[in-house]
This record gives C-alpha cells, sequence and structure tokens, in this order.
C-alpha cells in the first residue's frame, strides 16, 4: 500500500507521540485548559478567532495553524494530534480546507464533536479537477455574512456541548455579530465610493471569490490559477494574466501575506503595475500576527478593504 505525503507525515507524527507525551514539552502547554472551561481545538486562525469571540472565558482554544502559514498544504505535528485527542470539540472551516484533519482526528482517537462552520453557507463553485477544493471554494470567511453563519455554527455547538454557559455563548454571540454586520456595512460603503471601473482584482491565487462577490468587485485573474496554492501558472497562462491586466486598466497586483511574492513581481513587472505586498499584503489564507490589530478576523478584513480601496482609487 502507497502513503500520499499527508498520511505518512500523520503516521510520523503519531510515532513520535510517545516520545514526547512525558516531556513537558510545548505540547503540554497546547492542551492544557483553564479551570471550570472546556478545551476546543480550532484548525485556521479565522475559525479560532470567531470561537474565542463567542466562547469568551468559559472556553480554552487550541490554535492548529498558525499565522502566515498555508492551510491548503498543512501538515499535522504531534502536538496537534495531542491536543485533538484531549478536546471536546474540534472546529473546522470545512469545504475540503482540511484535508489532512479526517486522518489526524482518527490518528488521535477523538471522541468529541466536530463542528463544520461552513453548514448553511451558499458555496461558490469549486474546481472539479481539485480534490481539496472540488465540493467548493472554502475561503467562505471573505463575506461577512458567511463568518455569521460560521460564528452562529459554533455558538449552537459551544450551547449544546457547555449548556451551563448557554446564555454567555448566546450574548457573546449576539455581541460579535454585530460587530460583523458593523464590518460588513463600513466594506460596503467603502466600496460604494470607489468607480465600478476601477474595482478590479488580481490576487496571489484565487482566494477571495466571495468578497469579489459580495463587494460587486471585477475578478480579473490571479498569480495562481486556482482556488488551492500548489497549482503554477504556465508560460501561457502567465501572457494571458499579462494581456488582460493591461486590456482591463488594472492598476495592481495585489501580494498575500502567506504566500511569497515574486511570482507576483514578475508578472507585475511586464504588465507595468505594481504589487502592493510587504506590510499591504492582503490576509487571503491567514490571519496577521497575535497581538496586532490584523491577528483578528475584523482586524484583517479591515485591512484588506482600506488597501484594496486605496490602491485601486488612487
Amino acid at each position: 500500500m502507497t502513503l500520499s505525503i499527508r498520511m505518512l507525515g500523520t503516521v510520523l507524527a503519531m510515532a513520535t507521540i510517545g516520545a514526547t507525551a512525558g516531556c513537558g514539552s510545548d505540547t503540554d502547554t497546547a492542551t492544557a485548559t483553564k479551570s471550570g472551561t472546556i478545551s476546543v481545538v480550532a484548525t485556521t486562525p479565522e475559525v479560532a478567532d470567531f470561537t474565542r469571540n463567542v466562547g469568551g472565558d468559559a472556553v480554552s482554544v487550541t490554535q492548529i495553524i498558525k499565522p502566515n502559514v498555508d492551510p491548503h498544504d498543512y501538515e499535522p505535528t504531534p502536538a496537534d494530534i495531542q491536543a485533538i485527542g484531549a478536546a471536546k470539540l474540534v472546529v473546522k472551516n470545512g469545504v475540503g480546507l482540511e484535508e489532512w484533519l479526517d486522518d489526524t482526528i482518527s490518528s488521535a482517537g477523538f471522541k468529541g464533536t466536530v463542528v463544520d462552520t461552513s453548514q448553511g453557507v451558499t458555496l461558490r463553485m469549486g474546481d472539479p479537477g481539485d480534490e481539496e477544493t472540488k465540493n467548493g471554494d472554502p475561503h467562505i470567511w471573505h463575506n461577512p455574512r458567511n463568518a455569521k453563519i460560521m460564528a452562529a455554527n459554533i455558538e449552537k455547538a459551544l450551547v449544546t456541548a457547555d449548556p451551563g454557559h448557554a446564555d454567555a455563548y448566546r450574548a457573546n454571540f449576539q455581541t460579535y455579530a454585530a460587530k460583523l454586520d458593523k464590518l460588513d456595512a463600513e466594506n460596503e460603503r467603502k466600496f460604494a465610493a470607489l468607480p465600478a471601473d476601477d474595482r478590479k482584482l488580481v490576487t496571489n491565487h484565487d482566494a477571495f471569490g466571495y468578497y469579489i462577490d459580495r463587494y460587486q468587485l471585477q475578478f480579473i485573474g490571479s498569480v495562481i490559477p486556482s482556488l488551492d496554492t500548489s497549482a503554477e501558472l504556465s508560460a501561457t497562462q502567465i501572457n494571458d494574466l499579462v494581456a488582460k491586466i493591461r486590456a482591463t486598466g488594472t492598476k495592481a497586483i495585489f501580494s498575500e501575506s502567506s504566500l511569497p511574492p515574486k511570482a507576483a513581481e514578475a508578472i507585475a513587472r511586464q504588465a507595468g503595475v505594481r504589487v502592493v505586498g510587504g506590510e499591504d499584503a492582503l490576509y487571503g489564507d491567514s490571519l496577521g500576527p497575535e497581538g496586532t490589530p490584523q491577528g483578528t478576523y475584523l482586524g484583517a478584513e479591515e485591512h484588506n478593504t482600506a488597501t484594496i480601496v486605496a490602491a485601486l482609487g488612487g
């Protein structure tokens, strides 16, 4: 039997658990919970942030994927497996983003509840030829209305798992939902002030479809021609993208925080446009560093909108 690279990584990680379990290492910290709280593992920075906002002080959240780590090709660690095995809930994005998760849950012997935050979200079409995205575009959080559905799914799961704190979870959700509504209204207001002919977006990869649909932008293309980050542009596709940028009068290519900017910079040079990157890079698959405004979902999305409007309106 031939193991996939991801499966092999999981098997190797399981093989090392016995060696690390008694060492008092980072694994102990990752699975530790505050007294009187329930232990929740959240896969991505976005769903971890939603869980912290809804769970508040009643929940201890272990976040699997750290900021600026590509979730499309993540390899679970022994600490991840131990944290999942000790958790009461595992919260995931869903829509195939965490392709590695089912095997990891099985390896961990997890007996709790898996919360698929994508339930109830209207999905964009995925890539039928790609195993990860064939069931839909997984970047659902880039529409704040979807983020509200995701947070509501977390609230329901927490109420069921921990009814003693049900009132707190419901109140936390209502507070956070109001913030999501405000974010959505502010985004809509800012884009309404941008002429329709300037609302043209080229990004590192096709991560902003829900955002583009919500705020009526025009997607010109992406440096990586896929919802996944593992695809590569052919020479023909590069030439086609350059020609399309020139023909449409697109003003910039937006780099993403979790992806290297070199390919975007090369295409921008050919097309005669600038790359928006560095500290202004968009948060496509990740959030910013912990402790920064962009380290939260609200802050990252506010940054994305401010950056796009400033670059396209200039």
